[in-house]
């Protein structure tokens, strides 16, 4: 395990009273934390321990964005959770505020590896990890690492191979040709270049959220400019060179043969990005027995685009985690 060091404590932010979500995570504590000698930003927000002090008893729990999200993603979920549990956000490296150190293995080791240490070194208590897309299967990993110290794993619309996908190539010649030359063209630096300056404008990014989100409701200029935002920074460039050759990593199907704890699958079910329908299958082929589903009708990020109906099937499940009911969860006035 790579080792990490602690930067800046703090104490966790409360939440007192109803919100605008992206004022609740401007104002949740913002930490610095060191993780294999680079920044680490991270935050953490809970309930006021004088209105609640059984939320101790709780699991914590920490959202993990997907690639070129950030904590800012979670801008409608950290209120709703954190009236009820402490929870903590991070950027991975690489991503939102964290480092983005060249010559870095990006890559599901290393993030696996940074969620690890952080459960242990910033947490210190069973928790619950969440992730959306490359962050459900950076939180796969890590809560298969975990073991007892996970309380549990939450998948919405994962990315990830399974060990049958890693096997399978292209049949014909004309397939497999095609795959060379894009993967060719895709390692050029001037390609690559050009791509990144169209993907970090305004307007393609609120174009792709548009094609993922099947309610655009919620693809406002706040989201379009916190996405936008890191690519700004020196680094993200390298970042972005290095997504052409990251590798797969391990197969989901290892992946949920290790895993103890209990694990929670939110589809988006309408996802344009996956065949979501045929990728819930090889889920249902492999997760563990006792798996909890929710399907939903969302695309490819459904905690931003139906947050109420993510924040309400969390819940549910977090209160059978600690053997307790949504009303029990029912933040105190």
């Amino acid at each position: 395990m790579a080792s990490s060091t602690r930067q800046d404590d703090g104490e966790k932010g409360c939440l007192a009273s109803p919100q605008r979500a992206e004022d609740v995570v401007s104002e949740a504590q913002q930490s610095w934390w060191q993780f294999q000698g680079h920044a680490v930003h991270g935050l953490s927000v809970g309930p006021d321990p004088d209105r609640d002090p059984e939320h101790l008893q709780r699991p914590a729990v920490l959202l993990v964005h997907g690639f070129g999200a950030s904590t800012d993603h979670w801008r409608h979920n950290i209120p709703v959770l954190a009236s009820t549990h402490e929870v903590h956000a991070i950027d991975l490296l690489g991503f939102g505020r964290s480092a983005k150190p060249a010559g870095l293995a990006y890559g599901g080791s290393l993030w696996r590896d940074q969620l690890v240490a952080y459960v242990r070194e910033r947490i210190g208590r069973p928790t619950v990890i969440a992730g959306n897309s490359l962050g459900g299967f950076a939180a796969l990993a890590a809560g298969a690492e975990l073991g007892d110290e996970a309380a549990g794993v939450v998948l919405l619309n994962a990315a990830g191979p399974f060990s049958d996908e890693q096997t399978t190539k292209p049949k014909g010649w004309w397939p497999s040709a095609r795959r060379s030359i894009t993967s060719a063209l895709l390692k050029n630096a001037v390609l690559q270049r050009l791509l990144f300056e169209n993907l970090r404008r305004p307007a393609t990014i609120r174009r792709t959220l548009n094609q993922v989100y099947i309610d655009k409701t919620n693809v406002d200029d706040w989201l379009v400019e916190a996405i936008r935002r890191p690519s700004l920074d020196a680094g993200a460039f390298g970042v972005f060179r290095t997504v052409f050759d990251i590798p797969r990593g391990q197969p989901l199907d290892e992946l949920f043969a290790a895993l103890k704890s209990p694990l929670l699958l939110l589809w988006g079910i309408r996802d344009p990005w996956i065949n979501a329908a045929g990728r819930r299958a090889s889920f249902q082929r492999h997760a563990p027995e006792d798996t909890t589903e929710v399907v939903l009708e969302a695309g490819h990020c459904p905690h931003d685009e139906v947050p109420d109906q993510v924040n309400a099937a969390l819940l549910e499940w977090l209160s059978t985690l600690a053997g307790e009911t949504t009303q029990d969860l029912q933040p105190s006035r």
